[in-house]
């Protein structure tokens, strides 16, 4: 009688413990609002920031761009059909480097010059992340320098946004 009153109540528990995962589950999976990541900044707090450029901005321009309309590049554009892509064959194309890609990094760099005009300003997108190791960890307890992984080595780089119409137009376009 005590084994089947414990095979009972096994079962009971068995279906409540089923029950409460299902209705967690189901509750997760209809969440449709997505997270806000860090660093998510409100339009006067973009207005305040490419302010606070316009010194370094002019004095680009005012050295190396003089006399040439509309002055060096501000700002850089790309599709999200590109950046989705990028994305993805980078992580594609790292994992083959042997390392796990948890971002990127942006550069500032500059276009060669042509001719007589010097080369815009330009963003360059460079993946992050750390080599993929052996030990198997449940965890991953590593503590990370700084804001962000390395650079990978090796791994590709995105650039040829469109620039900025004009080339100088401050935020917003």
């Amino acid at each position: 009688m005590k084994k089947i009153v414990l095979i009972i109540l096994g079962f009971i528990l068995g279906a409540l413990a089923m029950y409460f995962y299902c209705v967690n589950n189901q509750t997760t999976d209809n969440m449709t609002e997505t997270p806000t990541p860090k660093g998510v900044i409100s339009p006067a707090e973009i207005t305040a920031l490419t302010q606070a450029y316009n010194p370094r901005y002019d004095t680009i321009s005012n050295t190396i761009f003089r006399g040439i309309p509309g002055g060096d590049n501000r700002s850089s554009w790309y599709s999200l059909e590109d950046l989705r892509n990028y994305l993805t064959i980078a992580e594609k194309q790292v994992n083959d480097l042997k390392y796990n890609m948890d971002g990127v990094r942006l550069y500032l760099g500059a276009h060669p010059a042509v001719g007589n005009t010097p080369g815009y300003t330009t963003l360059l997108f460079v993946p992050t992340g750390t080599p993929m190791t052996s030990e198997g960890n449940m965890l991953n307890l590593a503590l990370q320098k700084g804001d962000g992984s390395p650079d990978i080595p090796g791994g590709p780089g995105f650039d040829h946004g469109g620039q900025g119409d004009p080339p100088g137009a401050n935020y917003p376009q």
